[in-house]
């Protein structure tokens, strides 16, 4: 199976109006357009009944004591855990194609509803929920795709992986609010297929 984006290429970076934030002279970051990407895909195996897309970043800090802080820096050696910007099942196995902005078109504030999506998909939360907990402005169940917003002050440059899995199945045994976590361990043992694409961000000035 391949997987492929008219939005951006492999290895490339990721546009801005695919990002949450982009950069801004004034305040180091604004809000981005947040529209979800291009993606197609092909050379699909037989017996596939639906298709589960779910996009990381495997380079988000695993503490937050220097992110975002002036005058200080994320070390590049620094451990990093996994970051779910985007949870969808349920696709239909006649499916070969997502339009850019077709799940996402801007930032909402308090998240986007779900888990109902386009196609008779459903999207689970992604991690801007746990993000946003404390903010009261913010904080909500964020259902769907929200893009890349890494550290203004990170010291590496983040990977942003689609991955798309086949499966044997047409629906997942998942109910209600589901993690990317849930559908990592859903889909074990029925995957038929996958393919990845990774794009980059960075918000920082000095490495982008």
């Amino acid at each position: 199976m391949k997987l492929s984006s008219n939005s951006f290429a492999e290895g490339a970076p990721i546009p801005g109006e695919f990002a949450f934030c982009i950069p801004d002279p004034a305040r180091r970051v604004c809000l981005g357009s947040n529209q979800n990407p291009h993606l197609a895909w092909s050379e699909v195996p037989e017996g596939t009944r639906s298709f589960a897309l779910i996009c990381h970043d495997p380079d988000v800090p695993s503490t937050g004591d220097d992110v975002n802080q002036e005058g200080r820096s994320v070390p590049a050696d620094l451990p990093r855990v996994d970051f779910f910007h985007w949870v969808l099942v349920d696709l239909p196995a006649t499916l070969r194609e997502i339009g850019a902005g077709e799940f996402s078109r801007e930032v909402v504030p308090k998240g986007k509803a779900g888990p109902q999506a386009p196609h008779g998909s459903r999207q689970g939360i992604n991690d801007y929920t746990a993000w946003f907990a404390g903010d009261n402005d913010m904080r909500g169940d964020y259902y769907g795709y929200d893009g890349p917003c890494p550290p203004w002050n990170d010291s590496i440059v983040h990977r942003y992986v689609f991955t798309l899995y086949a499966l044997d199945v047409a629906r997942l045994p998942l109910e209600g609010r589901f993690t990317g976590a849930d559908v990592r361990q859903a889909i074990v043992g029925h995957i038929l297929a996958q393919a990845s694409l990774t794009g980059t961000y960075s918000l920082n000035p000095a490495i982008a």
